[in-house]
């Protein structure tokens, strides 16, 4: 009869509500969730205000009767098949941690923190993650959640997949229950063939395995995250090791223990694995299972001129041999002949000891303790028969000594002098040039360039000298030394020993030793660019090239030289900056003083000029002419010696004389045998406001002639400037006068005169006139 008294229904209420925490409960921690939290946030305190979720509510659960794995962090870095691992196995990232007592130590002693052998392994841990959709092994251990596909035929037909129960049974029709617990997939169809033996006979079995159980394992000991794991059936014991991130910095990598039902199953060395690929004592796990990992043993540091430099767990009796073996063997780059250890010794008076080591068969064999710091030694960079060539030369490099050696048996012939990138730079000329019209300018640069030119008369030997612990130079004439093989230039040489070879860019040389070229063109026979002698001149330079044609101008011949325009350049540039800073300085000041909207404007139009004026000038190059002062009725080229770079053009005999400045007609004139300045002038007309006494006669051999020269003691100007004879090609400048203060003045008053710019800054008559308008 049944009981409905008060006390039995509170008690029976009571009953459920504890079976219902205690799922819930249970559930909480099979997700790894803090003490105290069910899911979805539910509290035990709340559940009555929260309204308590039927079972119906709560996360579905596997077939195989684990819960369902909690949602971890998205991972950008990771793609769909890590996602899917990371979920199964509950891989947690590796966190860092602190240095060991022995990396500190060892970093005291050698300034390097060296890592663990081993440790970069566990960065990244998924990737030693089982992978469950990969087929089982033969040996795989059939447990409750695993499920079997099964086809049957023959005396009964039958096709399903079953999923073994909590007793790790199946059910099959018309057969009934078959144990499967424990059994080896090796075995699995022999084992269903004979148990349907007993109900039907001549029976066919094909089975094989579907979805996998999950499985709880433990971490414990000293491991980077210990703790429980849910893996994947089909994982290892190296799996569970990664999946926790590994022995921490105080953990063993070479004594973990997997323990079944309180006994040790097997003892993984983790060496075995990283340094030989060894998993002959790595087994499949099962649930339940613990993984110890134990402090670990005697430790070494290993470092210096060596690749795998780590701290390294050692067994009894290792030896130097056993751990270099663990890092690949004795590197090629390490000096055998010694290297140091660095061995504790608590117990004596001297705690710290240093013992040198030859690594030949008896060193390697040295065994090691623990707290040991063995340090290898490079070996030496030193070439002890080699002899080094670099600078101009054709092979820079390391050559092999002979006894008995020399420089010209190191440099047998100038042509070993040809660096390489003189035939990449000729050959290169037929692209760069294709389809374009070649300069006088380009082709002197292209010579220049394609070749670096050697200082022949000086070369150097470097040579260590050892009882001195100094470097010596030895200089001699490289000349000398390989195209006459003079004895005493072409030195002996010295195991070692760095010759050098100088170009004329590295050392400048005397100008008479360097390739020169100059360019001649206009009214010469044969006009081109001529590589000249040291010390020919002009008119040497002249006959090579032909001479002068009939229509040769010699009067007005134009020699430009190339330290001559640079040298008018930086006047030109020191004019142009100090023009820009009175004119910066004059435009605030008057700025300033502006009353009127009409002075406003004369100050705003006087700046504008003033700046159209610094653009012009910004325009102007000097020429680098230099006046030959030419007797204009037997003009001999003088004998000046050439120098590199120099231009001479010969003009066509003009038959014109120009007149501009403050004249009405600025214009050319036909030029008339004997007609003098003051005939031009007038016929040019001056205007009011023209200086005549500062008037300019610009010869066409490039002199210049002024009229305020030999002024006369009433200040008339110079009585002779008005009666000279002009010249073919000869150009007088009328200046203004200087009585207004513009921009165009201050530039000519600070250039002191007319003179000054046609001579200090190398500007002709063109010039002139760009700076007058």
């Amino acid at each position: 009869m049944p009981n409905n008294s008060p006390i039995f229904v509170r008690q029976t209420l009571c009953a459920l509500l504890v079976a219902g925490l205690a799922l819930v409960g249970g559930q909480a921690l099979a997700q790894n969730l803090p003490s105290g939290i069910l899911p979805n946030g539910v509290a035990p305190a709340d559940t009555a205000a929260a309204g308590f979720a039927p079972p119906a509510a709560l996360p579905t659960q596997p077939p195989f009767g684990l819960v369902t794995p909690p949602v971890l962090p998205q991972r950008p870095d990771l793609g769909a098949a890590d996602v899917q691992r990371t979920a199964l196995g509950q891989i947690r990232p590796a966190k860092p941690q602190s240095p060991s007592q022995f990396q500190r130590f060892v970093q005291a002693s050698t300034g390097k923190l060296l890592p663990h052998f081993g440790s970069n392994l566990f960065e990244n841990p998924l990737a030693y993650a089982a992978d469950s959709a990969a087929p089982a092994p033969a040996d795989y251990v059939l447990g409750p959640g695993d499920e079997v596909r099964i086809q049957i035929w023959g005396g009964v037909d039958h096709a399903g997949n079953q999923t073994l129960d909590r007793s790790g049974q199946i059910n099959l029709p018309k057969i009934g229950t078959i144990g499967l617990n424990g059994v080896r997939v090796k075995d699995l169809e022999d084992t269903l063939r004979k148990r349907i033996a007993t109900v039907f006979n001549s029976v066919q079995v094909n089975a094989t395995l579907g979805k996998l159980r999950g499985i709880t394992v433990f971490v414990v000991g000293q491991a980077q995250q210990p703790g429980t794991y849910n893996l994947s059936g089909l994982s290892t014991l190296v799996n569970a090791v990664f999946a926790s991130g590994g022995p921490g910095v105080n953990g063993s990598m070479r004594a973990i223990e997997l323990k079944r039902n309180g006994q040790t199953v097997t003892t993984l060395d983790l060496y075995d694995f990283i340094a030989r690929g060894d998993k002959s004592k790595d087994v499949t796990l099962q649930p339940g299972d613990v993984i110890m990992i134990p402090p670990a043993g005697p430790r070494v540091a290993m470092t210096g001129a060596w690749d795998h430099a780590a701290i390294y767990e050692i067994k009894p009796g290792n030896t130097v041999q056993d751990v270099l073996k663990l890092g690949g063997g004795m590197p090629t780059l390490a000096a055998p002949q010694k290297a140091l250890l660095e061995r504790v010794a608590p117990g004596q008076n001297t705690p710290r000891q240093v013992k040198e080591l030859v690594l030949d068969t008896q060193g390697l064999q040295a065994t090691l303790q623990d707290g040991d710091v063995f340090t290898l030694f490079g070996i030496s960079p030193e070439f002890s028969n080699a002899v080094t060539l670099r600078g101009n030369v054709e092979a820079p490099l390391r050559y092999s000594y002979t006894a008995g050696m020399r420089i010209s048996d190191l440099i047998p012939e100038p042509k070993a002098l040809i660096q390489k990138d003189y035939f990449v730079r000729k050959n290169g000329l037929v692209q760069l040039n294709a389809g374009q019209n070649v300069s006088g300018d380009r082709v002197i640069n292209d010579v220049k360039n394609l070749l670096e030119e050697i200082n022949w008369d000086y070369a150097a030997i470097e040579r260590l000298d050892a009882k001195e612990v100094k470097t010596v130079l030895i200089p001699f004439n490289l000349g000398k030394a390989i195209k006459d093989k003079d004895p005493q230039h072409n030195l002996r040489l010295m195991p070692g020993d760095v010759v050098t070879v100088f170009g004329v860019k590295d050392l400048p040389v005397p100008m008479e030793k360097r390739t020169q070229f100059v360019r001649i063109g206009g009214e010469v026979k044969v006009p081109g660019i001529y590589q000249i002698s040291p010390g020919e001149t002009l008119p040497q330079l002249l006959e090579r090239a032909g001479g002068l044609s009939r229509n040769a101008f010699a009067y007005g011949t134009v020699f430009s030289r190339e330290s001559t325009r640079q040298e008018q350049q930086r006047n030109l540039e020191k004019a142009k900056r100090r023009l820009e800073q009175d004119i910066n300085s004059q435009v605030a000041s008057q700025l300033q003083n502006v009353t009127d909207s009409e002075k406003g404007s004369a100050v705003q139009a006087q700046i504008a000029g003033q700046k159209i004026l610094l653009s012009r000038l910004q325009g102007l190059s000097a020429s680098g002419r230099i006046a030959l002062e030419l007797d204009s009725k037997n003009p001999q080229l003088p004998a000046l010696e050439l120098e590199d770079g120099d231009s001479i053009i010969v003009p066509h005999k003009p038959s014109f004389v120009g007149v501009f400045g403050a004249v009405m007609a600025e214009t050319s004139f036909i030029y008339k045998s004997g007609n003098d300045v003051a005939h031009y002038v007038e016929k040019a007309g001056p205007t009011r406001e023209a200086d005549l006494d500062a008037a300019l006669l610009i010869r066409a051999d490039g002199t210049v002639q002024s009229n305020k020269a030999g002024r006369s003691w009433l200040g008339l100007g110079n009585a002779n400037f008005m009666t000279s004879v002009l010249n073919p090609g000869d150009t007088v400048f009328i200046p203004e006068v200087l009585d207004r203060r513009s921009a165009y003045t201050q530039f000519i008053q600070g250039a002191k005169d007319w003179t000054t710019l046609l001579y200090q800054f190398g500007l002709g008559a063109a010039a002139l006139k760009t700076i007058r308008n």
